[in-house]
């Protein structure tokens, strides 16, 4: 999957926000900077974090179910189980999967920690999001493109402020899906408590990382041209199909998966 891969280092003196996630999931692939910021964050940071690892469960749950046997998760982070192959291969033992992240720690748990199952097939793509062209490129190795793809961007496109045009980084994937396929996005939102979203900003802003919170309205611009499912853009924990409904909680993160038609 991934030998031969040059291994690049790890800048252990800035934080990287997949680094910061794992710690603020209680993960151990992690370092003090990116631990300094998760511990300035304010609480609902770490409870977003849960949040949205729990609607990707739920939402490849559903997809899985509903036939889709590609899925393409641009943003990977540090492996956490259960990951989203093992979800998929739960249901479609088949399923092909293509990791991609440009953290080099990500890259280093990828082979021992992606693993799929033999019926399947899982690879790991060590690019960056700002290069949609060679991430496409390299995911036709293992998906084929002329049947529908899962494409997931989750707790990633906060982290691209527009003049990064994170819009266009999405539509130029999007363009290379077949109809049918699906796209799994989820965002920190900067209308539900501003307050609590501009010290998460500042935290993050103080290790260098830039965060680009949206409102609702923000968010549904990445959905253009594509049919969002059943419930709709929802905060995180009100999305659900086909398993219980999760208990109501207050979430700051924006979440939907729309089909392209």
């Amino acid at each position: 999957m991934t030998t031969g891969i040059p291994q690049p280092p790890i800048d252990t003196s800035r934080p990287h926000s997949a680094r910061v996630y794992d710690s603020l999931l209680g993960g151990k692939d992690n370092y003090p900077v990116d631990q300094a910021v998760a511990e300035q964050l304010p609480p609902e940071a770490k409870a977003g974090a849960f949040q949205n690892r729990a609607f990707m469960n739920r939402a490849t749950a559903w997809l899985a179910g509903e036939g889709v046997g590609q899925f393409l998760d641009i943003g990977t982070g540090i492996p956490t189980a259960p990951n989203l192959h093992q979800i998929a291969q739960e249901i479609r033992p088949d399923a092909r999967v293509v990791y991609c992240d440009n953290d080099p720690i990500v890259l280093r748990h990828a082979e021992a920690l992606l693993v799929s199952r033999p019926e399947g097939a899982t690879d790991y793509v060590h690019a960056d999001v700002l290069e949609p062209a060679t991430i496409i490129d390299a995911a036709r190795k293992v998906l084929d493109f002329d049947r529908p793809i899962a494409l997931s961007l989750l707790g990633l496109l906060h982290f691209l402020p527009d003049d990064l045009d994170p819009v266009g980084i999405v539509r130029t994937l999007t363009a290379s899906l077949s109809p049918g396929s699906y796209v799994v996005l989820s965002q920190g939102a900067s209308d539900v408590n501003p307050e609590r979203g501009e010290q998460g900003r500042a935290e993050y802003g103080k290790g260098g990382i830039r965060l680009a919170l949206r409102t609702r309205a923000e968010f549904e611009r990445f959905f253009e041209g594509m049919d969002i499912v059943e419930p709709g853009l929802v905060t995180a924990p009100e999305w659900f199909r086909g398993t219980p409904a999760p208990r109501p909680e207050m979430s700051g993160v924006y979440v939907a998966v729309a089909r392209i038609p």
